[in-house]
């Protein structure tokens, strides 16, 4: 890219989406290069919800996210001034409001996940920069500091700017008498189904031995679809030891079920911070029943189709039987594969006859080679394109 293509983009509020995709390494390499340093304040980010995930699966979590909430009136103030002191490409009035614009768009999603991992704290940017910097230098010595500094003085922390530039004023909503009103509950459902209004979103459903795992595994290679699984979404959180893992591994510990709300919560987030780059969703083992689709699409989107990966009961038990002799599970004996079976097929056969009224569910005749299974798939895939 050009200075003047960058300068283009600049001026236009716009980040190129180079930029985008080389943030993490960016930030990947400051760390690597300054190891020393007793911490790191990074400037400007996550600016969706996407890069928060990506910095955690590839560096880590965040020990502390400040949230600077500041006035729409007071935001053009400073940028008006600092236009006039500095004369940056982006503090022009189109530039202001797109970036506006997209910040809005975007930090619902991040305050809510910083908000479940009980990490993030709001500051009202409107006053002083020194009564600003004073809190926040009171909450970075009680959350992170809580014996003290050492001897030497401040502690030593490296600023780092996200690669693309950081929007230091985060802008906010104001009502008729030009009061700031907070952005940490917007309309999630209707920011999620707009980030997901054109994505394809497939249920696959099959019992215990059905080899619905294996055709997701395969989909996944051929089209590039994120596989989903709510259990292994569950697990990941718990392993993650984030406030919400721990309220989970609590609720499990019991014995009781996790809400339905909240693990179609974390599916949303799944499927929205993937949605810029996946070409379409597997969603493994689900809905267990009519209830749980209903409230899928409320919260997330429709789904495009059910794959209904059916095998006979006696090819399921004969499977399962066969692994067993391997995997070394206690559930892998004839009676309680009979009984997970006769479970499976009382919830799911609502399930099969509510989406068949749609005409979106897809049989395939799982009783052939993972193969010939496959090609069924792919019929009804191609079909979508």
């Amino acid at each position: 890219m050009t200075t003047a293509e960058a300068k283009d983009y600049l001026q236009r509020g716009a980040i190129p989406q180079l930029f985008e995709e080389t943030t993490i390494e960016e930030l990947k390499q400051q760390f690597i290069k300054q190891q020393d340093a007793k911490g790191f304040v990074v400037d400007g980010f996550p600016r969706e919800i996407g890069q928060a995930f990506t910095f955690e699966e590839q560096i880590g979590s965040p020990d502390l996210v400040v949230f600077l909430a500041c006035s729409n009136q007071c935001l053009r103030q400073r940028l008006e001034k600092r236009a006039q002191e500095q004369g940056r490409p982006d503090d022009n009035a189109h530039a202001i409001d797109r970036r506006v614009e997209t910040f809005k768009q975007n930090i619902s999603l991040i305050v809510k996940y910083y908000q479940e991992k009980s990490i993030i704290v709001r500051f009202d940017a409107d006053r002083e920069e020194e009564d600003v910097f004073g809190d926040i230098s009171a909450m970075v010595q009680e959350r992170l500091f809580p014996h003290g500094i050492n001897t030497a003085g401040s502690p030593q922390l490296a600023l780092l700017d996200s690669p693309y530039g950081a929007d230091r004023e985060h802008p906010q909503e104001e009502d008729e008498e030009g009061q700031t009103e907070e952005l940490l509950c917007p309309d999630l459902l209707r920011m999620a189904t707009e980030k997901l209004k054109n994505s394809k979103i497939i249920f696959v459903v099959g019992g215990p031995g059905s080899g619905k795992g294996t055709q997701c595994e395969k989909i996944v290679q051929k089209y590039g679809y994120t596989h989903l699984s709510t259990g292994d979404l569950l697990r990941a959180e718990v392993n993650s030891g984030s406030e919400r893992g721990k309220k989970l591994s609590a609720i499990m510990e019991k014995g009781e079920l996790v809400p339905l709300d909240t693990v179609l919560d974390m599916l949303r987030d799944a499927m929205v911070a993937k949605a810029d780059v996946s070409k379409g969703f597997l969603i493994d083992g689900y809905p267990r029943e009519v209830k749980q689709g209903v409230e899928f699409e409320k919260k997330i989107a429709p789904p495009t189709l059910l794959l209904y990966v059916d095998a006979g009961k006696d090819t399921m038990v004969k499977r399962l039987l066969k692994r067993g002799e391997t995997s070394g599970r206690v559930d892998d004996n004839e009676e309680t594969i009979k009984k997970r079976l006769d479970t499976y097929y009382k919830a799911t056969e609502p399930v099969i006859a509510f989406y068949e009224k749609r005409g979106i569910v897809r049989k395939l005749n799982a009783e052939g080679s993972v193969d010939d299974v496959f090609i069924q798939v792919c019929t009804h895939l191609d079909a979508l394109k």
